[in-house]
């Protein structure tokens, strides 16, 4: 009796919500599945589009993973893991969002039923680990190298790549023509990893047939003096000046305090400032560069300047197209005119200003080192043109990633089908409850290629059937879903192919998201003590006749 007296001990704050055991297992399963089936639809070249209308108003038309689990504003803990995954997933490897979230959940939805049964999570993690390792070792030995190609060769592997990652986008019409360009576009930057060398620019109006790749720099023409109409819009082969100077008559005032004894010294103190910037601009002009570019302003008398000697000139140019024009030309940006020698000047063969759309833009061409190129993207919606940067952003980093681990697998659900069956065949040797979980494990992956049936409107449960029964002749490693016919066919043949990095990646990022969300068995929340006090505080001066408060606003004591 005395026992049941005792009073009970409190660990926590009052207010602290603690779930754990069996139950918060199941609850954290069912919140990524939740999830997973907001993107599920979006998967493979029939996946659908998603529009998300934020808080802001702003309307975003996407299937790009990543940017939709960005977008979601996921506030349950568990779920947030596969929100990291998906981007994990598009900064290592670019595509693949939607796969890795997909079997993330799925590896969670098969282990429901043994949790539900009382199966401990670390058996079914130990598990899943093995099978995960054997199936990133599958796929390592079935990937194909383009390693050793002559340069042709290896362009037509490389587009083949881009075009699949581009036919499950919202510009899958137009994907040959795209996959063409952002082959060049990667092969022009060379070894150079920084992404920024492949400027996107986006310029509403047109077709998208009407985009084009600059094989250089391009960029919109900034503000622009009077005088700049009479500077020539064309040159070949110029040399180049990127400076990162003012060439503007400034008043010297804020910098220095000068006191006159004789009116008539005010001339010459007028004199000495426009002596200066003269002095300036007829030392860019006997650089010999024919173009002058600054990160900062360049005002009406230099432009008239320039104009006069047939200069091209443009300030404000943005810091990274700057940069980009270093790049590219072999010129190194001057913080002063003084002493410029032949070494610091850039040049390209072609400089142009040319009308595109409603824009004008510079375009520099042919430059020397080539370490940059330049996509201007046409298109009629602006939500369309941002979507096509998305898709080409994907493209770009697929094809980088080729080039870099240069294997590829077949795509359309070919190797999800091709290990799912190598691990039911490896499960059959295991003694114990394993056998169970590495075959849930390789029943989950057939998910992409059900998933991929599903979105394409065609029978699942037949094109499946058809695939195991291929795949389980030994014949059929390459065989994947035919999203044309709705059949089945050789992923390889039809030159359906992604990098074998994308399925590597996506399987080992799933594997350990659905391992870690498996390990947690309780959730504690902590009230956010600062609300919980400053209700209670403005609850006690309400009850105290707490009137007077308001006038202090005490009706902004409450936060939220």
């Amino acid at each position: 009796m005395a026992s049941m007296m005792q009073p009970q001990i409190i660990l926590l704050k009052e207010g602290t919500d603690t779930s754990q055991g069996r139950a918060q297992v199941v609850s954290n399963i069912n919140a990524c599945t939740a999830v997973a089936d907001t993107v599920r639809t979006t998967l493979g070249p029939r996946g659908m589009d998603k529009l998300i209308h934020d808080d802001k108003g702003g309307v975003t038309i996407s299937n790009d993973g990543a940017t939709i689990m960005r977008l979601l504003d996921i506030v349950h803990p568990a779920a947030k893991i596969l929100v990291d995954i998906a981007k994990s997933q598009d900064s290592e490897v670019g595509d693949g969002t939607t796969t890795v979230v997909l079997l993330a959940a799925e590896f969670l939805k098969e282990a429901k039923p043994y949790v539900e049964d009382g199966v401990h999570p670390h058996s079914l993690i130990r598990s899943y680990r093995t099978a995960g390792n054997m199936a990133i070792q599958r796929v390592k030995e079935l990937a194909v190298s383009i390693e050793g190609k002559s340069l042709e060769e290896k362009k037509s592997l490389l587009a083949k790549c881009a075009a699949t990652t581009l036919s499950s986008k919202l510009i899958g019409g137009e994907k040959e023509f795209f996959a063409c360009m952002v082959v060049d576009a990667v092969l022009a930057i060379g070894n150079d990893d920084r992404l920024n060398l492949i400027g996107i620019k986006k310029v509403p109006g047109g077709t998208m047939r009407d985009s084009f790749l600059v094989n250089g720099v391009a960029f919109k023409k900034t503000f622009s003096y009077a005088g700049f109409e009479q500077q020539p819009k064309k040159f070949l082969n110029p040399k180049i000046l990127l400076l990162n100077i003012e060439l503007e008559l400034k008043s010297e005032k804020e910098n220095a305090e000068i006191r006159l004894s004789d009116p008539l010294q005010y001339q010459s103190i007028v004199d000495a400032e426009w002596n200066i910037i003269y002095d300036k601009l007829d030392k860019c002009v006997k650089s010999g560069a024919k173009i002058v570019l600054s990160r900062l302003a360049i005002g009406d008398l230099a432009t008239q300047y320039f104009a006069d000697r047939d200069i091209f000139c443009a300030g404000r140019v943005a810091e990274e197209d700057l940069q980009r024009v270093a790049a590219a030309t072999g010129g190194t940006v001057q913080t002063s005119v003084n002493n410029v020698i032949d070494e610091v000047l850039g040049s390209c063969e072609v400089f142009e200003e040319k009308q595109v759309g409603n824009e004008r833009f510079n375009i520099f061409s042919g430059c020397p080192s080539g370490q940059t190129a330049t996509i201007v993207l046409r298109g009629g919606a602006d939500q369309f043109i941002e979507e096509a940067e998305r898709s080409l952003h994907d493209a770009i980093m697929i094809v980088r990633r080729a080039l870099k681990n240069s294997t590829v697998v077949p795509g359309g659900g070919a190797i999800d089908m091709e290990i799912s069956k190598y691990l039911r065949q490896h499960a059959r040797t295991i003694a114990g409850k394993s056998q169970f979980f590495v075959n849930s494990f390789a029943k989950a992956l057939e998910v992409i290629p059900r998933q991929l049936c599903d979105n394409a409107g065609f029978d699942a449960t037949d094109v499946l059937n058809k695939l195991r029964q291929k795949h389980a002749s030994g014949e059929g490693a390459n065989y994947g879903v035919d999203i044309n016919t709705g059949g089945i066919a050789d992923s390889f043949a039809n030159f359906v192919w992604e990098p074998a990095v994308v399925k590597i990646n996506a399987i080992n990022a799933a594997t350990e998201a659905s391992c870690l969300i498996l390990s947690v068995d309780e959730t504690v929340k902590n009230p956010k003590s600062e609300s919980a006090q400053g209700e209670a505080a403005a609850g006690a001066m309400a009850g105290r006749g707490g009137g007077a408060m308001r006038g202090r606003g005490g009706r902004g004591m409450r936060r939220r």
